[in-house]
């Protein structure tokens, strides 16, 4: 590991909006698992609705919702930490309140948050995952995960670069009768007028300078009991994204 990462490691270490737990420290007695169902009263001291960004990444998406909507509590949750510290220092210098930032796998999300814990989830521009259906943030594996920490309806919004992971996720939502609220497979050409729009990140800045098109979907996260999983054949991206 290189010098650079492991003194952004240790410096976020001494943020206190950040919280760490690596797979093998799973088990009750652990302090961040100890959050789970007090993050409103222990990390944020308010009772605002709290919104997640999985795979958030530097934390820009994270901290651009947190600076529009005041009044909600935003999680910015990833396992890449040297990512995630530029996000996770802006917040801390910056003093902005409502934003804290989980470094953890997300396949253990349910062990962090309790039932009902949950208003909202941001999923942006995560990996496609083309070859391993489990692993994709929209597979119906993790839609089960989701529904154990979310308030009844509560909304997931996914916003990508990739058609493949677009349309697996409409064909998704299709099959387990999700409602949708919005979608588009253009967002910035379409009708959607939000002012969640102007918040972009890096690299969501070079896709549309390369000339490619980003994708939404919104709905809600009806809870049931059994799913149905995507078995269609999907064409795959057959571009590269940028490094």
């Amino acid at each position: 590991m290189s010098k650079n990462k492991l003194k952004k490691f240790a410096e976020m270490e001494t943020f206190n909006n950040v919280f760490q737990c690596g797979s093998k420290d799973i088990h009750p007695d652990n302090p961040v698992i100890k959050l789970a169902g007090l993050w409103r009263e222990v990390v944020f001291k308010n009772n605002n609705p709290i919104i997640l960004e999985l795979g958030c990444g530097r934390g820009e998406y994270t901290i651009g919702l947190a600076k529009k909507y005041p009044n909600k509590n935003f999680i910015g949750i990833d396992i890449k930490g040297a990512r995630m510290w530029a996000g996770a220092k802006d917040a801390y210098l910056n003093h902005i309140e409502n934003v804290a930032f989980l470094r953890i796998n997300i396949e253990m999300i349910n062990h962090f948050f309790l039932a009902n814990e949950i208003d909202e989830i941001w999923i942006t521009f995560p990996d496609p995952q083309m070859k391993k259906v489990r692993k994709r943030l929209t597979s119906t594996s993790f839609m089960e995960r989701y529904q154990q920490i979310m308030k009844e309806d509560g909304i997931i919004h996914l916003k990508t670069d990739s058609p493949f992971l677009y349309t697996y996720t409409t064909l998704m939502v299709e099959k387990n009768k999700y409602s949708v609220n919005f979608a588009t497979d253009d967002l910035y050409h379409s009708s959607w007028n939000n002012e969640i729009l102007s918040i972009k990140t890096h690299y969501e800045k070079q896709w549309l300078e390369r000339g490619l098109s980003i994708k939404y979907i919104q709905f809600i996260l009806s809870k049931r009991d059994e799913f149905i999983e995507v078995d269609e054949d999907i064409e795959k991206d057959n571009y590269k994204s940028y490094n």
